[in-house]
């Protein structure tokens, strides 16, 4: 398993999870209890309404949540860095480039590596080759310049996505509750 699965999957579950619970309690229609008054229909949905938004956005919020625990508290970051650095390492030892380093950007960590060291042109344009296709690697360069996305932000990105679909996922319930509600055998 790669780096940027490892990272990104487990963002993605939760943010699916948070978004199921948060639809199911949120999509949930009130079923009417046999009355006829239109004003006591009026405060069952607006209370709705509020129940739908609280339970929307706290759970939007509970899933931007999840991704920044897990980038952070629970180490999946340091776990990140740590094998596309490594993977990084065995490359240079390979091409027998001892002087060369390569790492991460930090502050914000981002997936755009960084190199450093002494080399010549082809081995500068090369090594920007070579290291575009470790897993996790989104652009390579010689300069410590800014680029990319930070890696919280992409993971917070998955957890939202996640979110959406389980939103979704939520939502069909629902549709399908409400369908069957209607046969009264």
């Amino acid at each position: 398993m790669d780096a940027l699965w490892s990272y990104f999957w487990p963002a993605f579950a939760a943010g699916l999870v948070i978004g199921a619970i948060a639809g199911s309690v949120g999509f949930r229609l009130p079923l009417r209890r046999g009355k006829d008054d239109r004003a006591d229909d009026r405060d069952i949905l607006r209370a709705w309404h509020r129940k739908r938004r609280i339970a929307l956005s706290c759970g939007f919020v509970l899933a931007l949540a999840a991704a920044g625990l897990w980038h952070g508290p629970f180490g999946a970051a340091d776990r990140f860095t740590g094998r596309v650095e490594r993977a990084a390492r065995q490359a240079l030892d390979y091409y027998e480039m001892t002087q060369v380093t390569a790492t991460l950007q930090r502050d914000p960590l981002s997936r755009h590596l960084v190199l450093q060291g002494p080399a010549d042109d082809f081995q500068h344009s090369e090594l920007v080759r070579v290291f575009l296709q470790l897993p996790g690697v989104s652009s390579v360069s010689w300069s410590n310049r800014r680029a990319g996305l930070p890696l919280l932000a992409e993971g917070q990105l998955a957890a939202l996505v996640g979110f959406l679909l389980g939103l979704m996922l939520a939502y069909l319930v629902e549709l399908r509750r409400r369908y069957n509600a209607q046969w009264t055998w």
